[in-house]
């Protein structure tokens, strides 16, 4: 009896071979979207959440919402914005956690049900965010959350709900026993928390300031103060050694005011235009090769229509007085930075707000730089390059000119340089705190359309698995499977699928109900495959770290029955019987759930004689090779064509024999 061509793979930590043929790597382009360790996004989160954990200031308010939190199983937060309160929602579960898995947050996403009672599992930690709904989506959510909350208790779950504050202030009724309002922590204490876990030593730290507590005093987001913090850090690395507090916070604020008047000074001053080109490709190859900021001065300046020099060349200035000029220097590596602290940045942002005709050029000069082959020119340069041009869209409000950007590159004919850069955009899109909604969008409506190109769609699997994943494991799953159905040439959205399925059970819960749903409906073609590839025996009988396993929960059960009956009537036999074979072969080996897969596939069937025949023929034909040997192999036989018979009505008495159903052929 042979199996299905299919691996699973429970807890990855690198490649996987999830498919038929040759193994698909999901970061076959030098690892698209992250750097070079091979890590999984539940690995990358929970760090994540530690940083947060340390970090975090208690607010307020927040020991009120963890005693109602762990008391009743869910906490509604409310509280003024940049107070805090998505921190202190992720904090609460965090504090919540297990070996088996981290939180998950639910989404306002763009299908429905957006809060199915059937997708909570036991013990499930969720965040539902809605501090950025609009008023319509929250007044629908507030519908569904008395039943959804009584379902989390139910199944012993916790949820951390984080309120909108202009919203319909009507009292939430049943569910206002669950609120906690969260203050505003203290800004120094915030402050001086993160600097010390970065190494700022407390007794270096003078947060009395006049101009630093203008700045704390201001009423600013939480974030911002987390934001500011880490520049501080930086000023002081930058700093000389006799310099202390004040000047780092000093540096720091005049990081956050812009672009200084310096630039536009020295600009002026940089009157031709190699100057000038020198000058932004410095700013935009900071910290790179001076070999390569000098070719990406000379390409910016072709792609502008600069007149070429035409002087020889060894009338031409040398370069070591070049960057002399624009006060750049080349270290011992012989690597390029501007002597001011920051001044890369400033130099960027007057180029782009104040050269508006130099946008399109600048982005064909990212496109064609990306592909310069310098050995001085690392992955890391390339990177940066791109998340600068991509910073510059973002700053000023043009996410769509930076989606289209990423379409442009990926098109025929495609590079690994341009693919990578592709992913970079993207990425730098979707973590964007006010853009990457909309970019979570734009791959939603990529990964439905099936026009996008190839390369494209290479790099939105790259960014589901390594990016949306992360956080949003659930919405990676959706634009996955929609991937998966307008796959031709390759199988990698499938094997990227197979690979968040198969190390959570509540993704895989997830991936089922979808797939019982759209097969009822014969929504789409490719399902019936997918269902067999996702659908493997082994993950949904191992409980893993769970308590039990995912084919225990009778809805899981009767989502897997839809399914088989779809597959069944729209699949022929030669395409399904692998499949069947490996359920009956686990059957054989799994004493425990041996007769509910044999339930499953015989509900599958629907009373129908062809097929219940067919279940028979192929459970016969496969005895031989059956875990435990023929005998065990007939043993089940028996034991499904006694199920087979009562599904149709005709159950034996103890002194008869059951028959084999019409049809049955091996």
């Amino acid at each position: 009896m042979t199996v299905p061509p299919d691996t699973r793979i429970f807890d990855p930590h690198g490649p996987v071979h999830a498919g038929v043929g040759a193994q698909i790597n999901l970061t076959v382009i030098g690892g698209l979207a992250k750097d070079t360790r091979d890590r999984s996004p539940r690995d990358v989160a929970e760090d994540q959440l530690l940083w947060l954990w340390r970090r975090f200031v208690h607010p307020g308010g927040f020991g009120e919402a963890r005693r109602l939190l762990r008391a009743t199983g869910t906490v509604l937060l409310d509280g003024a914005p940049g107070s805090g309160r998505t921190s202190a929602a992720r904090v609460l579960l965090y504090e919540l956690r297990r070996d088996a898995d981290t939180f998950h947050e639910l989404l306002p996403n763009e299908e429905k049900p957006f809060l199915s009672p059937a997708l909570v599992g036991n013990g499930d930690r969720m965040l539902l965010d809605l501090s950025e709904v609009e008023e319509a989506l929250w007044a629908g959510v507030r519908e569904e959350l008395p039943s959804f909350t009584g379902t989390v208790r139910k199944k012993q779950a916790h949820l951390v709900v984080v309120l909108p504050h202009h919203r319909d202030q009507r009292p939430l009724e049943d569910l206002w026993r669950h609120r906690a309002e969260i203050e505003r922590p203290r800004e120094h204490e915030v402050l001086l928390r993160h600097l010390t876990l970065d190494d700022v030593p407390r007794n270096a730290c003078s947060p009395s300031l006049p101009v630093l507590s203008d700045f704390l005093g201001s009423g600013r987001p939480m974030r911002e103060i987390a934001d500011f913090a880490a520049r501080i850090v930086r000023a002081r690395k930058a700093a000389p050694p006799d310099k202390g507090f004040a000047h780092w916070c000093a540096r720091a604020l005049a990081d956050l005011s812009g672009p200084r008047t310096q630039v536009a000074k020295r600009l002026a001053e940089a009157g031709t235009g190699p100057q000038r080109a020198l000058l932004l490709s410095t700013a935009m190859l900071h910290e790179a090769h001076s070999d390569v900021v000098h070719h990406g001065a000379e390409s910016l300046l072709r792609i502008a229509g600069s007149p070429k020099d035409d002087r020889p060349l060894l009338e031409h200035e040398d370069l070591a007085r070049r960057f002399e000029d624009i006060s750049a220097v080349r270290d011992a590596n012989g690597r390029v930075r501007f002597e001011e602290f920051d001044h890369d940045a400033a130099v960027r942002d007057h180029f782009w707000d104040h050269r508006p005709d130099l946008r399109g050029h600048l982005r064909t000069w990212v496109g064609h730089t990306v592909g310069f082959t310098d050995p001085s020119f690392s992955l890391e340069d390339r990177d940066r390059l791109v998340v600068r041009l991509a910073a510059q869209y973002l700053r000023t409000k043009r996410p769509e000119e930076l989606a289209s950007l990423a379409e442009e590159w990926t098109a025929p004919p495609v590079t690994a340089d341009r693919l990578r850069a592709a992913a970079q955009v993207l990425k730098h899109g979707l973590n964007d705190e006010e853009h990457g909604r909309s970019f979570r969008r734009r791959v939603y409506d990529w990964s439905r359309s099936g026009q996008v190109s190839e390369g494209l769609s290479h790099v939105l699997v790259d960014l589901c698995v390594e990016v949306i994943a992360v956080h949003r494991p659930d919405e990676a799953v959706v634009r996955l499977h929609h991937l998966a159905r307008h796959e031709r040439r390759t199988d990698r959205a499938c094997a990227a699928l197979l690979l968040l399925t198969g190390a959570d059970h509540r993704l895989l819960r997830l991936m089922l109900f979808r797939l019982a749903r759209d097969l009822g409906r014969g929504s789409h073609p490719a399902d019936p495959g997918l269902f067999l590839r996702i659908a493997d025996p082994l993950p949904l009988t191992s409980p893993g770290t769970r308590p039990r396993a995912l084919f225990a929960e009778a809805a899981v059960r009767e989502w897997l029955a839809t399914a088989w009956t779809a597959v069944f009537e729209q699949c022929p036999r030669q395409t399904w019987e692998p499949y069947v074979r490996r359920w009956l072969h686990t059957a054989c080996a799994d004493e425990r759930h041996g007769d509910p897969l044999l339930d499953v596939l015989v509900a599958g069937a629907r009373e129908r004689g062809d097929l219940l025949g067919a279940l028979y023929a192929t459970a016969r034909s496969g005895q031989r090779s059956a875990p435990g040997g023929r005998e065990r192999g007939a043993l089940l036989t028996d034991r499904l064509l006694s199920k087979i018979s009562i599904a149709q009505g005709l159950s034996p008495s103890p002194s008869q024999s059951p028959q084999p159903p019409r049809g049955a052929t091996s």
